[in-house]
């Protein structure tokens, strides 16, 4: 997995379509998802954690390109 894309498509092989128009409640319950597809040991531990990581890259850049600049 490499990006949020792949992400997305890992958890679109388990029924799981997230577009709420807020990029941040998608990411959000992406990773809600995530979390309980590991939990249910579904998906691997690389995956897992590659997916989260993702997930806080994006939110990162959500929030930088949100931020006021001087």
């Amino acid at each position: 997995m490499k990006n949020m894309y792949d992400l997305q498509q890992l958890l679109k092989q388990y029924g799981t379509i997230i577009y709420t128009t807020d990029r941040y409640t998608d990411l959000g319950l992406m990773e809600a998802e995530l979390r309980e597809l590991y939990s249910s040991q579904l998906v691997e531990r690389e995956d897992y954690l590659m997916g989260m990581l993702l997930i806080k890259q994006e939110i990162s850049k959500l929030n930088l390109e949100e931020s006021p600049t001087k």
